[in-house]
């Protein structure tokens, strides 16, 4: 079974009137995810895409019985709708939204402690569950279903990973992007843990980069929970100058963390298999399976 969503998942999407929540919704619906409604204050009583716009999440939940919500709010206003979900109790928040202030991201995280919320993202190509889901603006081209989870900070190299996966006769589990922000929700450890537990992952992709410590809090959790899944590790960023962003806010080395030596130092150090560069990881995920007896 896949990780944080399944077929049981009802949806609703905040901002789905807008030009990119009305693209990327009819991309979901397309390929089956269970939209159930849509929240755009003003617009509550019409329909958008075949379903109905509330005014608000309360209204939408207790309407539809969603059980997650994805954020397609420009940023001045991501943090309100996030907060706003986790205070109707939204199991699910998937936020695809870039650049939303730290400051705010710092009210969020303080409302999802002791809620009953997950956050995904912001900044994050969503999730996706090949054949049952599909939750943000992760491609669905190369994806099918299979036995290989993904986790990943960089949402080009997701695209090159999965396409590999695919390319190795493996297929993927769940692909999850956790989002580029440095502060963010769901983290690479929390992911890992999930698909350790997942009968049907067979291997765990972890796609990471420069910057914050998401990497090291993944070869934490790798060294306390001991896994016999084969986990094989992209780490980019090797050449990256130190005080230099590189694609996106949570992309930079400072002078005392972030590098890509200490990261590939420190999951190589819990057993990871360390990919040398992005064309290999799938081959190599390969070559761990079989040496795992998987």
């Amino acid at each position: 079974m896949a990780i944080l969503v399944g077929r049981e998942t009802r949806v609703i999407c905040q901002g789905m009137t807008g030009r990119a929540g009305t693209f990327h919704a009819a991309r979901m619906l397309a390929y089956g995810t269970r939209i159930v409604g849509g929240v755009r204050p003003g617009k509550g009583g019409t329909r958008h895409l075949g379903v109905p716009v509330f005014d608000t999440v309360a209204e939408a939940v207790a309407a539809t019985g969603a059980n997650a919500s994805l954020v397609f709010v420009p940023p001045a206003r991501a943090a309100e709708a996030m907060l706003e979900a986790i205070r109707g109790g939204v199991p699910l928040l998937v936020c695809v939204t870039e650049r939303v202030p730290l400051l705010d991201m710092v009210r969020v995280r303080k409302a999802l402690e002791g809620s009953r919320s997950l956050l995904v993202g912001p900044n994050t190509q969503g999730i996706l569950a090949p054949g049952v889901a599909q939750l943000g603006v992760m491609s669905t081209t190369s994806a099918v279903k299979g036995g290989i989870g993904i986790v990943s900070r960089s949402a080009s190299l997701t695209s090159e990973v999965v396409a590999q996966v695919t390319a190795a006769g493996l297929g993927q589990s769940t692909t999850v992007g956790i989002g580029g922000d440095p502060i963010h929700g769901v983290t690479l450890a929390q992911c890992i843990e999930l698909l350790l537990a997942d009968d049907e992952t067979r291997g765990i992709v972890v796609i990471g980069e420069i910057g914050g410590s998401d990497e090291e809090q993944a070869a934490e959790a790798i060294a306390r929970l001991r896994p016999r899944k084969p986990i094989v590790a992209l780490i980019a960023g090797r050449h990256a100058p130190a005080l230099c962003r590189m694609g996106h806010a949570g992309a930079i080395t400072t002078a005392r963390a972030g590098s890509a030596a200490h990261k590939i130092e420190a999951l190589g150090a819990v057993g990871a298999h360390i990919a040398p560069n992005a064309r290999n990881v799938g081959a190599l995920m390969r070559e761990a399976l079989a040496s795992a007896g998987g």
